[in-house]
C-alpha cells in the first residue's frame, strides 16, 4: 500500500508539473488535493508589477497594461515635464542665479561709465569780510569774497590706452559667464528634478510591490493554519508562515516610508515649503535604445556643456582684466571744462561777472611702489589658473560622458535580464506551492521561493527606473537644453 501511494502521489506531481507553464500565464495554480483550501496564486507581484510600471518593452515580452491613479481624484496629477517646469519656476536656486546675472550687466554699466562724460552743477553764496584771504578747510582763499554765482564743470576722459576698454570687455564677458552659469543651475534642477521625480515613481511602485507580497504571504499563513487546524500540516510550518507574513509586513512599512521620503524630497526640489502628495503620471512610451557610441556625445557635451562655456568665458574675461590691469602703467588723457556766472561780485576782484575754461591734462604715473606691476601679474597668473581649472573641466566631462553612456548601456541590459529572472522566479514559485501541496518539499523550500520572487520584483521594478534616469543622465552629462 505505501508504494502505490507513493506512486499516486509521483503521478499527480508529474501531471502538475505539466500543466503548471500553462496556469503561470493565468496566475493560478493547481489544486490537486479536494480536501484542501485553493493554493495562492503563483504570479501575484507579476501581475501587480505590470500594472505598476506600464512601461512598452521593446526588448522583453513583458506587455505592461495601461497605469491607473486610484487617488487621482484626492491628489494633483504631475507629469515629468510638468515636474521640470514647475521647478524652473519656484526652485530658489534659479532665481538666484538669474539674478546674480542681472547684477554682473549692471557691473557692464558701471564699466561703460568710465568712457562717457562727467557733468557737475554747483550753486554757490558766500559772506566774507573785507579783505579775507585766510581759509582753512573747504573755503579756499581765493573764494573768500562776498558774492553769489552758479556754474557747472565737466570731465571727459580722452584715452586711458585701452584700460578702460579692457575692462568693459572683461565685464561683458563676465556677464555671459554669468548666463551660462544661470543656464548650468537650470539644468542642475532639472536633472535634480528627474531623479527625484523617478525615485517618487520608483518608491511608489516597490510599495506596491511590497503591498502584494504582503497579500502572498497573508494568504499563504491563512492556508497553513487552516491545514493546521485540520492536521494537514504541522506548526511548525505555521510558524514559518508567520514569520515570513511579519517580514513581508516589515517590508512593506519600510516601503511606505520610503514613498513619503520620496515624495517630500519632490516637494523640496519643486520649491514646494508645504506638503504636497502627487499623482505621479508615468512616461509610457516605450524605452528607447542607449546611443551606440560615446564619441560623438563626449564632443557634443564640450561643445555645448553650459559650465564648460562659462568657465571658458570667465578665462577670457581674466585675460582682459589683467590686461586693464597692465595698462595702468600707461598714461591717462582727460579734458575738463568750467564754465559759470557771478551776478553777486565785488567790483574791485571781478571785471566780468561770468567765467569760462577749457582744458586738457595727461596724468603720467612715474612710480607707486610697484602697486601696477604686482596687480598685472596678479591678474596674469588668475588667467592661467582660470585656463587650468577648465582644462579640468574638460578632462572631467569627458570621463562622465563616458561613464553616463556606459551606465546607461548596462542599465538597459539589465531591464531584459531582471524582466527574465522575475519570470523564472515566478515560475520556481508556482513549482514550490505545487510540491508543497502535494507534500513533497518542506515550508523553507516554499518561503525561499516566495523571496526570491519577490527580490526579482523588486530588482526588475529598480531596473526600468533606473534605466530612465540613466537616460536623463547622459542627457544632462551631453548639456542638452532644457
Amino acid at each position: 500500500m505505501r508504494r502505490l501511494r507513493t506512486a499516486q502521489l509521483q503521478a499527480k506531481f508529474l501531471f502538475a508539473l505539466a500543466i503548471v507553464p500553462a496556469s503561470c500565464l493565468h496566475g493560478q495554480t493547481i489544486d490537486s488535493r479536494a480536501q484542501l483550501p485553493d493554493a495562492p496564486q503563483a504570479l501575484p507581484i507579476l501581475l501587480a508589477q505590470q500594472s505598476a510600471t506600464p512601461m512598452a518593452q521593446t526588448m522583453s515580452q513583458a506587455q505592461p497594461a495601461s497605469p491607473v491613479s486610484p487617488s487621482a481624484d484626492e491628489h494633483p496629477r504631475l507629469t515629468q515635464a510638468d515636474a521640470e517646469q514647475m521647478a524652473i519656476k519656484n526652485n530658489p536656486r534659479v532665481s538666484l542665479a538669474r539674478l546674480l546675472a542681472l547684477a554682473q550687466h549692471q557691473v557692464v554699466r558701471e564699466a561703460r561709465s568710465a568712457e562717457l562724460p562727467t557733468a557737475n552743477a554747483a550753486i554757490t553764496a558766500e559772506q566774507a569780510e573785507d579783505a579775507s584771504r585766510i581759509s582753512a578747510g573747504s573755503l579756499t582763499s581765493s573764494r573768500l569774497f562776498e558774492h553769489a554765482g552758479a556754474g557747472g564743470n565737466f570731465t571727459q576722459l580722452i584715452t586711458d590706452f585701452g584700460k578702460t576698454g579692457n575692462l568693459i570687455a572683461s565685464s561683458k564677458l563676465q556677464e555671459k559667464a554669468q548666463n551660462a552659469n544661470a543656464l548650468a543651475t537650470t539644468e542642475d534642477i532639472i536633472i535634480a528634478t528627474d531623479q527625484a521625480f523617478f525615485d517618487a515613481l520608483q518608491a511608489q511602485a516597490l510599495l506596491k510591490v511590497a503591498s502584494q507580497n504582503t497579500n502572498m504571504r497573508q494568504k499563504t499563513q491563512s492556508q497553513i493554519s487552516s491545514y493546521t487546524k485540520n492536521k494537514l500540516k504541522s506548526t511548525l510550518d505555521l510558524s514559518f508562515a508567520d514569520v515570513t507574513l511579519s517580514q513581508a509586513k516589515l517590508l512593506e512599512l519600510n516601503a511606505q516610508s520610503n514613498a513619503d521620503s520620496s515624495m517630500a524630497a519632490l516637494d523640496a526640489v519643486l520649491g514646494l515649503d508645504r506638503q504636497v502628495t502627487y499623482d505621479l503620471v508615468e512616461d509610457t512610451s516605450p524605452l528607447s535604445l542607449p546611443p551606440q557610441d560615446a564619441d560623438p556625445l563626449v564632443q557634443l557635451a564640450l561643445q555645448q556643456r553650459p559650465d564648460l562655456q562659462a568657465l571658458k568665458l570667465s578665462q577670457q574675461a581674466a585675460v582682459r582684466f589683467s590686461h586693464a590691469e597692465r595698462d595702468q602703467k600707461l598714461p591717462t588723457i582727460t579734458a575738463a571744462g568750467t564754465v559759470g556766472s557771478v551776478p553777486i561780485r565785488p567790483a574791485t576782484y571781478y571785471v566780468q561777472n561770468w567765467w569760462g575754461g577749457i582744458g586738457v591734462n595727461m596724468n603720467i604715473p612715474i612710480f607707486n611702489g610697484f602697486l601696477y606691476s604686482a596687480q598685472a601679474k596678479e591678474a596674469a597668473i588668475r588667467a592661467q589658473a582660470d585656463s587650468e581649472q577648465s582644462r579640468d573641466l574638460r578632462d572631467r566631462i569627458v570621463r562622465d560622458v563616458r561613464t553616463a553612456w556606459l551606465t546607461a548601456n548596462t542599465a538597459y541590459q539589465r531591464v531584459a535580464v531582471s524582466d527574465q529572472l522575475m519570470r523564472q522566479a515566478s515560475l520556481a514559485l508556482s513549482l514550490a506551492q505545487t510540491r508543497y501541496q502535494l507534500g513533497l518539499s518542506s515550508i523553507v523550500e516554499l518561503s525561499q521561493a516566495q523571496y526570491q520572487q519577490t527580490d526579482a520584483a523588486i530588482g526588475y521594478t529598480n531596473s526600468q527606473y533606473q534605466y530612465r534616469l540613466a537616460l536623463a543622465a547622459l542627457s544632462y552629462q551631453t548639456g542638452a537644453t532644457p
